[in-house]
Order: structure tokens, then C-alpha cells, then sequence
């Protein structure tokens, strides 16, 4: 059958960042589909784990050639002969043949690559586009153009900073179509750059690793406002919101909250929280509390959960388990989806199946670091989730991901529809 995935392999690239990641072969009789697995800065705890090689003669340990030998030794001999559209069946072996609760044994990296090049396949045997095919094996068949998060300006982790907010977006809610959306959230971009080129000069339009602009700003309401100002400038603040990245997992250390300089209790968080939610179109909060203050997203949740978008990401991982809790208790409205987090797609799309059953919203996140390969953005689509982060509008990783969907809404401009908060 030309549905037979006929060898395996794997090797060792580089991320947008210059770390090594892995890269999967799958090969079929009907051809080669190639898949390349990003990886986070800030990540949750509760991840699944990224193996890596903690070799300090290689890359400063972070090399990854365990996880490409548990691909060519272990994954490949038992996945040859399959039928790659048997996406869910390969997933439950590999998860099976790891035997962990956080696949610590081969690696989520490992187990991730061979997962989405094997859905890439399965979409390449049977003639269909990537985004159509993870439709089909998801339930999910309409076809909706995704709102994207659009990080502008860096900090914490992404540009080095320790203890602050780590992304500032905007998020186009009011366009015609995508295409009119990201040209919009462009020329916000690009006009940012102008007014921090000026206020601070050429240093202040140095990028963090999602793209975003890292300025020496400390103070988040003064970030806000010139995010605030570029959008007027153009005459497009009925057409945004914005949109924060706490990772606040980040800044929280034996119960406490200390964003640069100043320190809160939770319930004092969540009051600046809410007095930016008053003091700026302030849309949706992610990470808002650290992954295991539960009490302090239940609150958070009281408190301006019926106003705006509560997402969790280090809270949730894109496990089942945490999403379930997080349900029961009421602590998010909303969920971040990222592949990595939890390994496999199968995982994935049964993240997205039990947010979207429980009337949650969900969001496909890419990571910091990246690469060159599109999956994410034909996830988004195929799952019909609405709305995604990608990063800013530079550099390649992030813009080939804009470019995919601007394709998939050529491609279905009469069918598909801009996804509406």
C-alpha cells in the first residue's frame, strides 16, 4: 500500500534560537514528509520532557542525539511497515513504548517529530491539504481563518529580563479577512518600531526571541500605552485588543509575585490585572497566575473572568488531566495548545476535543524556539481553534506560519470564515 511507512529517520538541526532540535523523515511509497519540533524558553513543569543530551561538550549539554537515537533505534523498527493514517494507533504505541506518565524515557521531541511528520504523510497519500486531513482525523471540518496573538514587544525570559511580564500582543478582533488582519497587525508593528527608534533610539528595536521589540521599558502600563499609541496612529483601535504572556511561573517564588521591583500577594496580582483591564483594551491574560497557585486562578477567574480571556498554558500543558481539573474548578476560560507540551498529535487534538466540549476557547501556540516548519499554522485550521501565537511578524520561523495561512485563505476564500471573538 502506498499508505506504508516503509522507514523512519532523524537527525539533529538547529532552532530559531541556534540550539539543536530533531528533525523526522517519514518515508512512503508515495514520497517523504519531514517534520521539525520546536522548543520553549519558559517552560511549565508539568511538561512533557525534551530530552535532551546534558553532555557539556556538546552545545552546553543541550544537544539532542539521545532523542535521535531512540527515533532510529527504537521508534523506527516498530513503526516500519504501518499505515501512516493510522495517526492515532502510532501514537498510543510510541506512548506506549516510552511507558512514562511524561514520556521521560524516549523524549516528547522524539515522539513529536514522528508524530507530525507521520500526519503529514497520512495528508500527502491521500491528496489532501495538511490543515484538511487533521480536519478529518479531529472531527472538526469547518474551515476558520484564526485570529493571531501578535507579539510585539519581549520581555522576561524571551528577552532576558528576569522577573517581568514576558509578552505584549495585539490581537486584530474587528477585519475583513486574515490577510486584512495580519496587514493591519503589520503596520502596527512596523509603525511601534518607528516611535521606540525615536523615544529610545536604535538599541530599543532589538528583538526577543519571539520578535518582539525588547526596549528598555520596565514599567508594563508604559509598554501598553506605545502598543496603544502605534495602534491610533493608524486609526485602528476600534480593530484591536491586547493581549498579554505573564509566565508568571516564572516570577513567583513561596507564594509571592515580584515583577521587577515590586512584589504582590496573589490577590494583589490579580488587582493589577484588573485595574489594566480598566485602563487599556485589555482582552485576554495568559499565565496570569503561576502553575500551581489553582486558588489564585479561581479567583482570577472571579474576579475578570466573565470579561476577558483567562488562558492557561504552564497551568495546563496541553494535558487532558490539568485541562479537567482546570474545568472543576472553574480556573480558565480558555486553553493554550502546544504540541511539545504533551508529545503527540492525537494528544493534541484530544486537548483541543475536551476544551472545545466544555465550551472552552483554545489557542495553537508556537515556541520560542522555532523553526522553519509550518505545521502549526495548518493545526489551527484543521482544528478550527480561532485563534494562535506565532510570534511577531519577523524572521522566517514566524513569518512562514503568516504566510501558510494567507495561502490556506486564498485557497478556501470561499468557504472559510475570520474567526470572531
Amino acid at each position: 500500500m502506498k499508505t506504508t511507512i516503509k522507514n523512519i529517520s532523524a537527525r539533529e538541526i538547529l532552532d530559531s534560537r541556534g540550539n539543536p532540535t530533531i528533525e523526522v523523515d517519514v518515508i512512503t511509497e508515495k514520497g517523504l514528509s519531514r517534520a521539525a519540533v520546536p522548543s520553549g524558553a519558559s517552560t511549565g513543569c508539568y511538561e512533557a520532557v525534551e530530552l535532551r543530551d546534558n553532555d557539556k561538550n556538546r552545545f552546553f549539554g543541550k544537544g539532542v542525539s539521545r532523542a535521535v537515537r531512540n527515533v532510529n533505534e527504537i521508534i523506527a523498527p516498530k513503526l516500519t511497515g504501518m499505515d501512516c493514517t493510522e495517526q492515532k494507533k502510532i501514537d498510543e504505541l510510541m506512548i506506549e513504548l516510552d511507558a512514562t506518565e511524561n514520556k521521560a524515557n524516549l523524549g516528547a521531541n522524539a515522539i513529536l517529530g514522528v508524530s507530525m511528520a507521520v500526519c503529514k504523510n497520512a495528508a500527502s497519500c491521500l491528496q489532501m491539504p495538511l490543515y484538511k486531513y487533521i480536519g478529518e482525523i479531529s472531527d472538526t471540518k469547518s474551515i476558520i481563518i484564526p485570529i493571531p496573538q501578535m507579539n510585539v514587544i519581549n520581555s522576561g525570559k524571551h528577552a532576558g529580563i528576569k522577573n517581568d511580564i514576558q509578552e505584549h500582543m495585539i490581537m486584530p478582533i474587528y477585519a475583513e479577512s486574515f490577510s486584512h488582519a495580519l496587514r493591519m497587525s503589520t503596520e502596527v508593528y512596523q509603525n511601534l518600531k518607528n516611535l521606540l527608534k525615536n523615544k529610545f533610539g536604535a538599541a530599543a528595536i532589538h528583538l526577543g526571541d519571539e520578535g518582539g521589540f525588547a526596549p528598555p521599558i520596565k514599567d508594563i502600563n508604559d509598554r501598553l500605552e506605545l502598543i496603544t499609541k502605534s495602534i491610533e496612529d493608524l486609526g485602528y483601535e476600534k480593530n484591536f485588543g491586547l493581549a498579554i504572556d505573564s509566565a508568571s511561573s516564572e516570577f513567583y517564588n513561596n507564594g509571592k509575585y515580584k515583577i521587577i521591583d515590586n512584589e504582590y500577594s496573589s490577590g494583589e496580582l490579580i488587582d493589577f490585572y484588573a485595574d489594566l483591564t480598566k485602563t487599556f483594551n485589555l482582552i485576554s491574560i495568559e499565565d496570569g497566575m503561576a502553575e500551581d497557585d489553582w486558588d489564585g486562578w479561581v479567583e482570577l477567574m472571579k474576579k475578570i473572568g466573565n470579561k476577558i480571556q483567562i488562558i492557561g498554558d504552564d497551568l495546563l500543558v496541553t494535558n487532558t488531566n490539568r485541562i479537567k481539573k482546570a474545568i472543576k474548578l472553574n480556573a480558565v476560560n480558555c486553553v493554550l495548545l502546544k504540541p511539545n507540551q504533551i508529545g503527540t498529535i492525537t494528544e493534541t487534538i484530544d486537548a483541543y476535543k475536551l476544551a472545545s466540549k466544555n465550551k472552552l476557547r483554545s489557542v495553537v501556540s508556537q515556541r520560542s524556539g522555532c523553526t522553519e516548519d509550518i505545521f502549526d499554522a495548518d493545526l489551527v485550521v484543521g482544528l478550527s481553534a480561532g485563534q494562535f501565537k506565532y510570534g511577531a511578524p519577523a524572521r522566517v520561523d514566524r513569518t512562514a506560519k503568516y504566510n501558510q495561512l494567507l495561502r490556506i485563505e486564498e485557497n478556501e476564500k470561499d468557504n472559510c470564515v475570520y474567526y470572531s471573538l
